[in-house]
């Protein structure tokens, strides 16, 4: 994991970068990675989310 998305970095953003992922329903997860919707949006997902080949 590259060092932005850990550490000192984290505590500058909402919640520590943590809530709930949109795709996975995952609680109180990291949610630093950014994926495209099949209708142009951005969402911010987890780790596991990001790297899934099925789209939302």
């Amino acid at each position: 994991m590259a060092k932005t998305k850990r550490g000192k970095v984290l505590w500058k953003l909402t919640s520590r970068g943590r809530g709930t992922c949109p795709v996975c329903q995952a609680t109180r997860i990291k949610l630093l990675y950014t994926r495209t919707t099949s209708d142009g949006t951005q969402l911010n997902v987890c780790k596991r989310c990001s790297k899934a080949s099925e789209i939302l």
